[in-house]
């Protein structure tokens, strides 16, 4: 079961289109048929399939989150890290920390409009890191 971890740096609050680093994953595996994880080793910053076509829809959903969660509520006692740190935490239990992408014919199974995102939480620059697994399909 091949596996890599990838990592990428962020530059505070805001989504980065993966999609192309995990299908040069997949294409290193050679495989047609199975299942593709991907994996965000990190509290504060998540993973999501989202439209890629058009960059308002992230911008909407980043206003919406920060309304949603805003950042210094004073009904937050976890602050160790800043006013952005719980925030940041219950964003990515939000928008979750892995996905289970489908692999057809060699590549990623994704809809015309979607592509895998990184989701940075936090304010500042950060490093994440990514782990992604291939499974083969085991009649292949």
């Amino acid at each position: 079961m091949p596996q890599q971890l990838l990592s990428f740096a962020t530059a505070g609050r805001g989504t980065i289109d993966i999609t192309r680093e995990v299908a040069a994953v997949l294409a290193d595996t050679g495989m047609v048929t199975g299942l593709c994880h991907v994996f965000c080793r990190h509290t504060s910053a998540s993973l999501m399939i989202c439209e890629n076509a058009d960059p308002d829809v992230r911008a909407d959903l980043e206003r919406w989150l920060a309304d949603a969660v805003p950042d210094g509520d004073p009904r937050y006692v976890h602050d160790s890290e800043g006013p952005d740190d719980m925030p940041a935490h219950i964003r990515s239990i939000l928008t979750g920390m892995s996905l289970m992408l489908l692999v057809t014919d060699g590549g990623l199974n994704l809809g015309t409009w979607q592509g895998v995102y990184l989701y940075e939480h936090r304010a500042g620059r950060h490093e994440r890191q990514i782990v992604v697994t291939v499974m083969r399909d085991q009649a292949e």
